[in-house]
This record gives structure tokens, C-alpha cells and sequence, in this order.
């Protein structure tokens, strides 16, 4: 078994499309900014986070249907530089909600919302001290 991807269902896939694409930075699989599907890699490691428009999904699953409300995920990215990162995804119009700051003695995070309100933590590991 491998993990593919994971996938948020959104229903403003442009508005996630590019928040993904232009203020994260990551690689968009095929371009589609309208949907309704897209996945996205960051320049290493093989996990991806992929995009899905939740008005097609309710197609298949009813309940999709009904809107969303609440923090339903959170999507975690690992950069080796916080703040540098943090400074460049703020001037491509990020909103920080919190941080950077540490979480623990090995990490220190970041968190913003996307369009949809999904919760994205961005992590910079610390080496071990002591």
C-alpha cells in the first residue's frame, strides 16, 4: 500500500487552486485551475495534495453536498527555513495565523488557513539538543 495523496474537497477550486500554486509555490500535476481536480508536489519527497471539487464528489457521495463547516483537515508541509518561507508565502499574500514559533524542543511551526479554511502547518525540524 502506498499513499497517493491527500485530497480536500473545496468548492472555490480556482481560489485553492492558486493559493496551492502561487502563494505556497508548489507544482501543479496538469494545470487544470478550474478543476475540477488537481494534484500538487512540493519540489522533494513524493507526497502530494490534491485538489477536489466537492460539488462533483457530491455527484458520488449525497452528503458531500451539504456544506462544510469546522476545521476539517490540516495539511502539514516541512521547510527547512521557517522564516525565510514564512516571508516569501507573506508577500505573495499569505495570512499567518499563528507563528512562527516553537511547538516543541525539536520544532518550530507556522499555521494559515487556505480559501476553504483548511488549516495548513508549516513545520521547520529542529535538530535533537542535549
Amino acid at each position: 500500500m502506498e499513499l497517493a495523496q491527500v485530497r480536500l474537497l473545496v468548492t472555490d477550486f480556482t481560489a485553492c487552486y492558486r493559493f496551492y500554486a502561487d502563494v505556497l509555490g508548489l507544482t501543479p500535476q496538469s494545470g487544470a485551475e478550474r478543476g475540477p481536480y488537481e494534484k500538487f508536489s512540493p519540489h522533494t519527497g513524493s507526497a502530494g495534495i490534491a485538489l477536489q471539487d466537492r460539488a462533483m464528489m457530491a455527484g458520488v457521495l449525497g452528503e458531500l453536498g451539504d456544506a462544510a463547516t469546522g476545521h476539517r483537515s490540516l495539511v502539514v508541509l516541512r521547510v527547512d527555513d521557517l522564516d525565510a518561507y514564512c516571508a516569501q508565502i507573506t508577500a505573495r499574500g499569505a495570512v499567518l495565523a499563528h507563528g512562527p514559533a516553537p511547538m516543541t524542543d525539536r520544532m518550530r511551526v507556522a499555521h494559515l488557513k487556505d480559501p476553504e479554511g483548511n488549516l495548513v502547518e508549516l513545520q521547520e525540524w529542529l535538530l535533537l539538543r542535549g
